[in-house]
């Protein structure tokens, strides 16, 4: 999307997101689960299904830049709608590596919000990458899948799943691929996994697959063996999006918390003037602007095209650990009423503890940062940078 549009756009996404949407908040906290059958249109009016799908495909074609402050404003708002968006959003990077028949059948549905997306990488008795059990074998134009996953976000509405699994286990990592499982796929259920403790609304089912049936055309790029490197490619990208949620949280718990301890008086003055509080704001500051700077590096990497492993899983764990740290010193600021559903803090505190482990435990992305570091990587020289 080209700038001048991109500038039209942007102020009706935020209409949405403050004026509209926001009115579902306690129906959700209360239920649990998103109205998908009034949120979905609204969504799919401004394209926003469609935010990284190609413009020829019928999508908006944002490019990083322009997609993080969607996220980063989402999840001021609600971080259950945010995830909701950011799950199927993702999802769609995989795509990239599709076929054009792939391309063709399904980019113009997410476009139009008509095809739900969702990922399978996690399962409940394994780690991930190589230690998963799922296994599809081909018997002429038909895999059949064997296995569990869990904690898969939009399981319930998804009508594509992309199902990282193994389709020949002697080659080990290169014997990984992604396959587009359809919702209707014979001996292929789902099941709810259970209540969150924050970020509600998104279903987060567990799959089952019982020599579920899968058509070959549905192999990721038509080719098997790239699906772990193409998975890992794509939560590169999520990752940054995760710390940008991250962002988002703490910049709105800072703005609440500056306007709370203007207006709170104790002893004839507000708190703002007492010298406690004003290092919980400052240390709030430093983590708001320290993620700030590292979001607007790794974006702009991503947009030259670059990969970047490294900085990706920096962004996630400092992210999550700043985004908690913002919230612990904002309940410790408002005190007592901050711990009540009086003020949003409650909620954002609740929220963000998701962000630690989404998309890798905080051992996987440390584990992800010394590997690249130890494989050769270095940053450039600053000089270079300015």
């Amino acid at each position: 999307m080209d700038n001048a549009r991109y500038r039209e756009w942007f102020p009706k996404v935020e209409d949405l997101i403050w004026n509209d949407l926001s009115q579902y908040i306690d129906l959700i906290e209360r239920e649990g689960h998103i109205p998908h059958k009034e949120v979905i249109p609204k969504l799919a009016a401004l394209g926003l299904y469609g935010c990284l799908v190609p413009e020829s495909y019928g999508g908006l074609g944002l490019t990083v830049k322009q997609y993080v402050p969607v996220l980063i404003e989402l999840s001021k708002m609600y971080a259950g709608l945010r995830g909701y968006l950011h799950t199927h959003v993702s999802a769609t990077k995989l795509l990239e590596f599709a076929t054009d028949e792939q391309k063709a059948r399904i980019y113009p549905g997410i476009a139009s919000g008509a095809i739900q997306l969702a990922f399978a990488l996690t399962e409940p008795d394994n780690g991930t990458g190589t230690d998963i059990t799922t296994t599809a074998v081909r018997r002429g134009d038909t895999y059949y899948v064997n296995g569990r996953k869990h904690l898969i976000s939009n399981c319930d509405i998804a009508d594509y799943v992309m199902l990282v699994c193994y389709t020949d286990r002697s080659k080990g990592a290169q014997g990984i691929s992604v396959l587009l499982l359809p919702k209707d796929a014979p001996g292929f259920t789902w099941e709810p996994v259970g209540g969150l403790m924050g970020c509600k609304g998104a279903e987060h089912g567990r799959l089952n697959l019982d020599d579920a049936q899968i058509p070959a055309q549905n192999l990721l790029g038509g080719v098997e063996g790239n699906g772990l490197h193409h998975a890992l490619e794509a939560l590169e990208e999520s990752r940054v999006f995760i710390g940008s949620t991250a962002l988002g949280t703490a910049e709105r718990v800072l703005e609440l918390s500056l306007d709370y301890a203007k207006e709170r008086v104790t002893f004839g003055k507000p708190i703002a003037a007492r010298e406690t509080i004003r290092t919980y704001l400052a240390e709030m500051a430093m983590d708001v602007y320290a993620l700030r700077t590292m979001l607007a590096d790794a974006i702009a990497k991503l947009d030259r095209g670059e990969r970047i492993p490294a900085e990706a899983a920096m962004c996630k764990q400092f992210g999550a650990e700043a985004v908690m740290r913002v919230t612990d010193r904002a309940l410790l600021l408002h005190g007592g009423v901050g711990y009540t559903t009086q003020r949003d803090i409650e909620r954002h505190y609740r929220d963000c503890r998701i962000n630690i482990i989404e998309e890798g435990t905080p051992s996987i992305q440390r584990t992800v940062i010394a590997r690249t570091f130890l494989d050769g990587y270095r940053f450039p020289s600053f000089k270079e940078q300015l």
